[in-house]
């Protein structure tokens, strides 16, 4: 999600969730993200005013995972990420193009740049409505790349070493699929995948990978971290954000 999704925001791995805490405290939370998760925005809201308070306070670290309010919910697959700026980054497009590119932050700053302004659906069930994005259309990458006869899929990887997706290249070419540097009118932050994080605006979060680092032209599609645990390969959120929408336009 992301930078509030499975992407790929938090993980819920019992492991990682802080220091012990009651069993009833775990199974209330639990059941009340549950509730979010069925009962959709309303309850979602509800969720902020009474968990709201507890939320600096949690000794489980649950509250961060539960679908409160219009707010990202942070998930890793990982246990830590590494930092990288202007100085460091790096994204690769490689595979099966005429010409591999390695581009750095100031390349991609200086590519023209599209804004969206569109939901983000976690698979969890929770939302945040209209969330301003900007970046790099991921067509103009790919077409700068140029790509071969027999591509077909695209795979990205991120630099947290761990996770990775994949979009058909039909779905790749969509011009509501973006590398996106800006996010909630500033940059990308860490916490949200940055400096740069993949931005697939119909489909469910988990889509739009973190701590973008690879772009590979594939010849088939390869399933990603989640796919590969259970997940839709074709993770379209339904006809809103856009599903129905010209993907040329």
């Amino acid at each position: 999600m992301d930078s509030g999704d499975v992407s790929g925001e938090q993980s819920a791995d019992p492991e990682r969730l802080g220091a012990p805490a009651g069993r009833r405290l775990v199974l209330g939370l639990l059941a009340a993200g549950a509730a979010g998760v069925l009962g959709g925005a309303s309850i979602q809201q509800g969720l902020s005013a009474v968990l709201g308070p507890i939320g600096n306070r949690d000794p489980t670290g649950l509250v961060g995972l539960l679908p409160v309010g219009n707010t990202f919910r942070f998930y890793s697959v990982t246990s830590s990420v590494p930092k990288r700026d202007a100085s460091d980054y790096r994204l690769d497009i490689t595979g099966l193009v005429d010409a591999p590119r390695t581009h750095t932050l100031g390349d991609l700053r200086a590519m023209p740049q599209q804004e969206l302004v569109r939901d983000f659906q976690c698979v969890t069930g929770w939302r945040v409505p209209e969330v301003r994005w900007r970046g790099v259309r991921l067509v103009d990458l790919l077409d700068d790349a140029g790509v071969h006869e027999n591509a077909r899929a695209v795979r990205f990887t991120s630099f947290d070493g761990t996770y990775s997706e994949s979009l058909t290249l039909e779905q790749a070419r969509r011009t509501d699929v973006l590398v996106a540097l800006e996010m909630l009118d500033g940059p990308v932050t860490h916490e949200h995948g940055g400096p740069v994080r993949l931005y697939v605006a119909p489909m469910y979060g988990y889509k739009s990978i973190k701590w973008l680092a690879g772009i590979e032209l594939t010849k088939d599609v390869v399933p990603g971290y989640w796919e590969r645990r259970g997940y839709s390969i074709d993770g379209w959120v339904g006809r809103s954000n856009g599903r129905d929408d010209d993907p040329t336009g």
